[in-house]
């Protein structure tokens, strides 16, 4: 009786499932795992089954009584600094303007436009959900090329971690060399200034720039800020 009343306080009632925003993101770890272990040809050919497992999700919270759903898209993989620390002179085109892997970023892009597509269909076969589509890639993208005017220093560094000479030590981790000696992966002094986190995370101050414009609907379709998006009916 003690541990169902608890449950009851933490749970919420049947009634806030169906006011509720439900939130989706997916699709990076689903493209990274495909970029280590399949070429770009067969991971491409899987992101349609990648889509359908979303799509079956929010098909299913819809059974459920959910209405309301703000759909992310992938950001830009192949500006991660953790893909970057591999590649040392890379042929010419292999690099975007802003140093991010093309191929890598292509294969993201894609994955978006097949996932705005099924958005677009889920809108119709769900004709009592609000459905906003939200750009997460164009955000990040923006403050990467952009990013020392916002603030940051090279968009490629990572805060927290050991990337020098060819050694690797992930953020907090800690490295014995044959010679006694450790090399620690402790964070920078000052996170606010870095985009990047650990190689793949965003530092808090990069999300909280996303965010704000997030937020706001500059990303999102329809173009309304989250505060509305439980009143879209389109």
């Amino acid at each position: 009786k003690k541990k169902h009343s608890c449950r009851n306080q933490v749970l919420p009632r049947s009634k806030e499932f169906g006011d509720a925003l439900y939130a989706v993101d997916i699709g990076q770890n689903d493209i990274a795992y495909g970029l280590r272990t399949v070429g770009d040809a067969q991971l491409l050919a899987s992101i349609p089954d990648i889509i359908t497992q979303l799509v079956l999700a929010v098909q299913h919270l819809y059974t459920q009584g959910a209405r309301t759903f703000w759909i992310h898209n992938t950001g830009p993989i192949g500006c991660l600094p953790s893909t970057l620390l591999t590649i040392t002179n890379p042929p010419p085109g292999f690099l975007d303007n802003h140093g991010c892997v093309k191929s890598q970023n292509d294969i993201a892009q894609e994955f978006n436009r097949q996932l705005k597509s099924r958005v677009m269909k889920l809108r119709t076969d769900l004709p009592h959900a609000a459905i906003t589509y939200v750009d997460i890639y164009a955000a990040k993208y923006g403050l990467i090329s952009s990013s020392k005017q916002h603030g940051f220093v090279e968009a490629r560094k990572i805060c927290c971690g050991y990337h020098k000479n060819g050694i690797d030590v992930g953020c907090g981790g800690i490295l014995a060399l044959p010679n006694g000696t450790q090399i620690s992966g402790p964070s920078c002094e000052d996170p606010s200034t870095c985009i990047s986190w650990d190689g793949v995370h965003y530092t808090e101050a990069a999300n909280h720039w996303i965010a704000s414009r997030l937020i706001n609907g500059s990303f999102s379709d329809p173009p309304i800020p989250i505060t509305h998006a439980c009143y879209a009916t389109s």
